[in-house]
């Protein structure tokens, strides 16, 4: 499994999403308001699923977290630039 469908598999197991399938989230598309509709709440969810998941801590700058968590896109950029260092 590639590293975005395993991002979009966490996004939807870690915030209970289970009416969406993961081919329902486009790489593209914005997570939060008008994309997938994610709120801030969701965000710390995420945050936290992905500390465990990859032992990654989002940056405590807050809009270097809106262009990471942007997208899957963005997200698996972000997630990929931790894990390799």
């Amino acid at each position: 499994m590639d590293l975005k469908t395993e991002l979009k598999k966490l996004i939807i197991e870690s915030l209970g999403l289970e009416e969406i399938s993961a081919d329902d989230i486009k790489d593209e598309e914005p997570l939060f308001n008008e994309g997938l509709g994610l709120d801030s709440i969701d965000a710390l969810e995420l945050g936290m699923a992905l500390k465990r998941k990859y032992n990654i801590t989002p940056d405590s700058n807050k809009e270097e977290n809106k262009k990471h968590f942007y997208s899957i896109n963005t997200l698996s950029e972000f997630v990929r630039s931790k894990i390799d260092g």
